[in-house]
């Protein structure tokens, strides 16, 4: 199984962007999609592979949270 997880741009930098995951920051490759800052993107293993409205980012968000209080 893959998981993807989105996060918001806080900066670019060429076909790299740092991305804010919840308070951390990684840099993330941007060679398949085209965000900008501000933007939601949907990562998987350090690409960005979709751009997202802040809606379905932060349903998925909120849905990880509830998975990470079950505790399993």
């Amino acid at each position: 199984m893959c998981v993807a997880i989105p996060g918001k741009v806080i900066s670019l930098e060429g076909s790299r962007a740092t991305v804010d995951f919840e308070g951390s920051c990684v840099k993330v490759n941007t060679g398949l999609v085209e965000p900008k800052v501000g933007d939601y993107v949907l990562v998987h293993a350090g690409c960005a592979i979709e751009v997202m409205g802040r809606e379905k980012a932060e349903e998925i968000i909120g849905l990880f949270k509830e998975l990470e209080a079950l505790d399993i």
